[in-house]
């Protein structure tokens, strides 16, 4: 049994010197050194020795097996300073080697215009506003004057996600939650996504709206047009004109509808704006009493306009694009245009 161990020993050491990867290594280790291994096979002759034969043999077995651990260790760092001397050679890095230039990304041009629409009112004294997409029926519509039956809803072709709550229709409820919560006087702009069940060359179902609110003492309609003039003329270049219609909105009293002239064709008549001329830009108006009631404002002390705008829209016509689902498609070739 003696000159096994001794025969194990010297074949351990010569295999583990020839080893050329740490995954041969652990098989050497099972081989010799595991449960099924040939040392452990060898120590299960200890059984049929003498006492004093068994204690001097198991003294050598546990030497060599200390001899056979300690090589393994040893050819491990080896592999290891092997491995990362040859990584030094082949991978060095070349620091004075010129890499190719970067391509570097851009705003897509609906943040861009929501940038700039906020600078613009920024600069008039307007705060941002913002509020959640996913909103309740009453924030969306019966505080902004429509009830449960009003006519108003069937043209907002709502998203329901279920009888009291669904996907906003506009920023309007930003509006009722900021003067609930603010006294006047009170200037704010609310941008954000909205969705409708609308799908053609002006209108997809999810698009960006930035509504603006303004309500203190002495507010006339006089104060919505100046700024609505502003806003399309900052937006839009100072040529733009500006038209407004008489319209029927149940959040404002009077209410109208702002047209700018048609930048795509400069107001000659095309297919975006249905060769018109214009294109419709904003539903504006003075707020209904009502409404300022239902956040707890006194409509015989304060009042106050609201318009909203398209944020899609006014990026097609700044940049001169002529159907906006372009600007949700994700082709790569119509982005790195702006």
């Amino acid at each position: 049994m003696q000159e096994a161990l001794q025969m194990l020993a010297a074949q351990a050491k010569a295999a583990i010197a020839s080893a050329d990867s740490s995954a041969v290594l652990e098989q050497l280790r099972v081989s010799y050194l595991g449960k099924k291994g040939e040392l452990t096979a060898i120590l299960r002759g200890l059984k049929d020795l003498a006492p004093e034969a068994r204690a001097q043999f198991g003294a050598l077995s546990n030497q060599v097996k200390q001899d056979i651990e300690a090589q393994i260790v040893g050819k491990s760092s080896a592999l290891e300073e092997s491995k990362y001397s040859k990584l030094a050679t082949t991978e060095a890095l070349d620091v004075t080697k010129t890499l190719p230039a970067a391509k570097s990304g851009h705003l897509h041009p609906i943040t861009q215009t929501w940038m700039l629409i906020e600078d613009i009112f920024n600069r008039i004294g307007f705060e941002v506003a913002s509020g959640p997409e996913v909103e309740w029926d009453k924030f969306n519509f019966e505080l902004l004057n429509m009830p449960k039956d009003h006519p108003a809803r069937d043209t907002q072709d709502t998203f329901y996600v279920s009888d009291e709550i669904l996907l906003r229709t506009q920023t309007s409820p930003v509006q009722i939650r900021w003067m609930q919560n603010h006294q006047p006087p009170v200037r704010i702009i609310a941008p954000g996504r909205v969705f409708r069940r609308d799908y053609d060359l002006t209108h997809t179902p999810m698009f960006h709206q930035f509504e603006g609110l303004v309500v203190d003492k002495g507010i006339t309609i006089q104060d919505l047009k100046g700024t609505c003039i502003y806003a399309m003329q900052s937006l839009l270049g100072s040529s733009t004109k500006v038209r407004f219609r008489p319209h029927n909105f149940p959040f404002t009293e009077p209410s109208l509808e702002v047209d700018a002239s048609c930048n795509i064709c400069q107001g000659k008549g095309c297919r975006t704006c249905k060769h018109q001329g214009w294109l419709e830009m904003a539903g504006a108006g003075m707020v209904h009493p009502q409404v300022l009631r239902n956040v707890g404002y006194d409509p015989e002390q304060v009042s106050g306009f609201a318009f909203g705008f398209g944020i899609d829209r006014i990026a097609m016509m700044r940049f001169g694009i002529s159907d906006l689902r372009l600007l949700f498609e994700g082709d790569m070739r119509f982005l790195q245009q702006f």
